[in-house]
């Protein structure tokens, strides 16, 4: 690849556009071969049995190719593509800006789930959707399997002490050791065949004792890490600019935390005077609607199912989406080596680029081993009136349904970069839409509603605060414990997510609020009712909402082109 623009003055707009698709395609391939676990969990053609080159070398070459995308498509004239391809185009910068952030950072000299990640999702994504004979499976998996040890070797030499977390260490920790088990015990009951089943177990074996040694390695620079976790405002408001084309920085950012927060908590004040009038705070009715929660998570699993199916029928009978033929979401336990890392429930997509639409809706067990008192603890956290809504938000229409529906957009590059402003910012306004609409007829659950949106809200003061640096990791423990309502088990879980996460957990409320506002757009235009905005918003993808909002109006928004 040069670094020349693509196209003429003399070209005609059919050129122009065939010029940019064969750029786009070129481009999708080599991110796909660099990146085989990602070509894998979206079921294209690629090399499955392979973990990709995560040595130095190959990360430092990944990156300057990275910089000379950016530079080449920065370059283009667009005067001669349609609205859909600068569209395509803007997703494109926007993501390599969000990478060279990182890049400037050095991430991967960093954080040990840059390496543990392709580790464990690697050999995961493979049976996950089983896109694959069992034979051929296995033959990929065991290949992966035993390319652990070199990726593990990398990570050793990559990882800098200088620069890595001792908290970023720790979480990574458990997950490692989550991995030992799942390689060594969980995985070859994924098998039927017996002579498959064994082959897969030694090379699982591989893989468990070379994790079992990386985490000896990892132990020691958790003793010796002497960097920091916080990105720093800067590379934050560069992300939320660049990446996220959100047009205001991180301080920008934790104001409209604070002013939602304080928002949601007069609503749920109010709220909370009505479920228990001789409450003192909606904060101790909260509480009291945590204790009553599944007694195990096996009954938690159940009534998640039953909610999901419960929120389905109700988005068909008052025609709110149109339902995808064929769709199906599958409610299960959260995958074992997730669980150590992961305190929420969460969603895997159906692959973007293979038929059908079944995906998988995790339920969030608590990780082996866990006492008893904090398994109460954390299912505490998914009580039977907080579950309404975190089903909406999971599965009906939220993340399983916008996904599923955007697999029909033909514009390739879309199914491979997205932005969590769209998709987690979907799925929290698929929770208040549900609630305007009437799904939440309970006003217990209706509270914890607003509880899940505040939560949202503290999120957002506490990343800005974390990255920073003005907010420490117990006051962020302590703030998403008093100001939002978790355990404290939960919220420390939740709080070394943020540090090993930035801008994300602020996608939620941010992203939201994003679409109420393009929603109130849509209808002031006379554009359709709430079916058509939700059925046209999605089918544009999960991409940054100026973006979204250019495809759903034909125009740029300011600050977007």
């Amino acid at each position: 690849m040069t670094d020349q623009a693509t196209g003429g003055q003399g070209e005609s707009a059919e050129e122009a556009a065939t010029s940019f698709d064969s750029l786009v395609d070129t481009w999708i391939e080599e991110e796909l071969a660099s990146s085989p676990v990602h070509a894998t969990s979206l079921g294209t053609e690629g090399d499955h049995g392979s973990l990709g080159d995560w040595s130095a070398v190959a990360i430092e070459d990944r990156e300057r190719s990275d910089g000379r995308w950016l530079r080449r498509l920065e370059k283009l004239d667009t005067a001669r593509l349609g609205s859909e391809r600068r569209v395509d185009l803007g997703l494109l910068v926007s993501a390599l800006k969000g990478r060279a952030v990182y890049s400037s950072w050095d991430h991967w000299r960093r954080d040990p789930a840059t390496y543990l990640d392709p580790c464990l999702y690697g050999v995961f994504a493979l049976f996950l959707n089983r896109i694959f004979p069992e034979a051929e499976l296995v033959s990929y998996a065991t290949s992966r399997l035993l390319q652990v040890p070199q990726v593990l070797a990398d990570a050793k030499q990559n990882l800098d002490m200088e620069l890595a977390s001792p908290l970023i260490c720790e979480r990574a920790l458990g997950q490692s050791n989550a991995a030992v088990a799942y390689f060594r015990r969980l995985l070859p009951a994924e098998v039927d065949d017996p002579g498959l089943r064994a082959k897969l177990a030694e090379a699982g074996e591989v893989a468990a004792g070379a994790m079992e040694s990386f985490i000896q390695d990892l132990e020691a620079l958790a003793k010796k890490a002497r960097g920091d976790y916080a990105l720093g405002e800067e590379r934050y408001t560069a992300l939320l600019k660049d990446k996220e084309l959100l047009g205001y920085g991180a301080a920008e950012l934790r104001i409209r935390g604070e002013a939602a927060w304080a928002e949601i908590d007069d609503q749920m004040r109010a709220l909370a005077s009505e479920v228990d009038p001789s409450a003192d705070s909606w904060r101790s009715v909260v509480e009291s609607l945590n204790s009553d929660h599944p007694e195990s998570p096996e009954q938690m699993l159940a009534t998640y199912t039953d909610w999901t199916e419960r929120a389905r029928r109700f988005l068909a009978d008052n025609g709110l989406v149109t339902l995808p033929e064929g769709e199906k979401c599958l409610v299960e336990p959260s995958p074992p080596f997730q669980r150590p890392v992961l305190a929420v429930a969460s969603y895997s997509q159906p692959p973007a680029f293979r038929p059908g639409l079944t995906g998988h809706f995790f339920v969030p067990f608590p990780p082996e081993g866990t006492p008893p008192d904090e398994v109460q603890k954390r299912l505490a956290s998914n009580s039977f009136h907080s579950i309404p809504t975190i089903s909406v938000h999971e599965a009906y229409p939220g993340h399983h349904w916008h996904l599923t529906w955007m697999k029909a957009n033909p514009r390739r590059v879309r199914q491979l970069v997205w932005s969590s402003y769209f998709a987690e910012g979907w799925a929290l306004y698929s929770e208040k839409m549900m609630s305007e609409q009437g799904f939440f007829e309970d006003p217990r659950s209706e509270l914890c509603f607003l509880d899940a949106r505040i939560f949202r809200a503290a999120r957002i003061i506490v990343d800005t605060g974390l990255h920073i640096g003005d907010l420490d990791f117990e006051g962020a423990v302590e703030i998403m414990r008093t100001r939002a309502s978790l355990p404290e088990p939960v919220a420390r879980a939740e709080v070394t997510r943020y540090c090993a996460w930035p801008t994300q957990a602020p996608s939620y409320l941010t992203g939201s609020l994003e679409i109420e506002r393009i929603r109130e757009q849509f209808m002031a235009a006379n554009s359709g009712g709430l079916r058509e905005f939700h059925d046209s918003i999605c089918a544009t993808g999960s991409m940054p909402l100026g973006l979204a909002e250019q495809a759903l109006f034909g125009s740029p928004k300011a600050g977007t082109s």
